[in-house]
């Protein structure tokens, strides 16, 4: 007979774990993919494909004496402009948005994949998910906007980020260092949904004036 670990510690010896669903996205070429087998498998190739559709990678963490797995969702630089994204989005707990610093225009992106998010996505607080700017493939330069450290805090407290990194999945460059970042947010976000919504359903408030209705009700 297999002796497990957890029940011959008993409850105080089993590890709380936290699975998040992060969502990483933005334009097609800047660099999700590599970004991902990056940080999950530590590879990198500059043959990766484009992606279709979405795609999907396991990274798990050991987080103090927790477990905290993510689930990366890959969505594919031209889903922006269809209308999966809504099922994509749906559930997740934080998102990277990705821009090649050689690359203007996919900056210039960046403002529509949040709003596209944003409008589809809310947590249970009423808040926008915890999302990270990721200034990727500095390793061949950096532009006028991300060599202005000033300008691009600014730019992200505007647009609603936490904060952002310079990035190279090339070089393996603050790839760990923008996921632990993205992981303490959602965890404060998630401790502090819990502390707001658990009250409200213990003692649901309802209006006393407000006429109930509902059309599957039973009428005498």
């Amino acid at each position: 007979m297999t002796n497990h670990p957890s029940s011959s510690s008993g409850m105080q010896g089993a590890r709380k774990e936290h699975l998040y669903k992060v969502l990483v996205i933005g334009d097609l070429g800047v660099g999700k993919t590599s970004v991902i087998r990056r940080y999950v498998h530590q590879t990198y190739s500059t043959n990766y494909r484009a992606t279709i559709g979405v795609d999907f990678a396991l990274k798990v963490l050991n987080w103090d004496s927790e477990t905290v797995r993510l689930q990366l969702w890959d969505i594919a630089g031209q889903e922006r402009f269809g209308n999966m994204t809504r099922v994509y989005y749906r559930e997740a707990m934080g998102a990277f948005i990705v821009f090649d610093v050689t690359r203007p225009t996919s900056f210039e992106a960046v403002t529509k994949w949040k709003e596209d998010l944003d409008s589809k996505l809310m947590l249970a607080n009423g808040q926008s998910i915890a999302t990270v700017l990721l200034a990727n493939k500095c390793d061949q330069g950096r532009d006028e906007f991300t060599n202005n450290g000033i300008k691009m805090d600014q730019f992200c407290k505007d647009n609603g980020f936490v904060g952002w990194f310079e990035t190279s999945a090339k070089d393996n460059l603050n790839i760990s260092e923008a996921a632990n970042f993205l992981v303490k947010h959602i965890m404060a976000t998630e401790s502090d949904i819990l502390k707001s919504v658990v009250p409200d359903t213990i003692s649901p408030q309802l209006d006393s004036n407000r006429q109930m209705s509902c059309s599957g009700c039973f009428k005498p």
